[in-house]
């Protein structure tokens, strides 16, 4: 696993805050470079979908345009496996540990 910026760094401007990281393999982090979120996520609809499903973490702003980005069969699979596992009490992984960040820039 490596860990790939989703706005892009360039040279000495580092945006290394966490809601700027993600895990990425290798193959996936050469593939994106250094594109911008939204050329990356039209390149495939997959990591649009992945996204939305493991990006509670990222700036809203970013899951909303990946959320626009999913169609709406794929968008409602989501949406009701995240119901499956509320109404079961299990975690919802980084949307979880994301609440409890008192450091996000994106709280209130």
């Amino acid at each position: 696993m490596t860990l790939d910026h989703v706005a892009p760094r360039r040279g000495q401007t580092a945006y290394d805050r966490r809601d700027n990281l993600v895990l990425a393999c290798p193959g996936c982090n050469m593939i994106k470079r250094d594109q911008a979120p939204l050329a990356f996520l039209l390149g495939s609809r997959i990591r649009a979908v992945n996204l939305v499903k493991y990006g509670a973490h990222l700036s809203p702003m970013l899951v909303d345009l990946a959320r626009s980005l999913v169609p709406a069969e794929d968008l409602d699979a989501v949406d009701e496996s995240r119901t499956v596992k509320a109404t079961n009490g299990a975690s919802s992984g980084w949307a979880t540990l994301a609440d409890l960040d008192d450091e996000s820039p994106y709280r209130d």
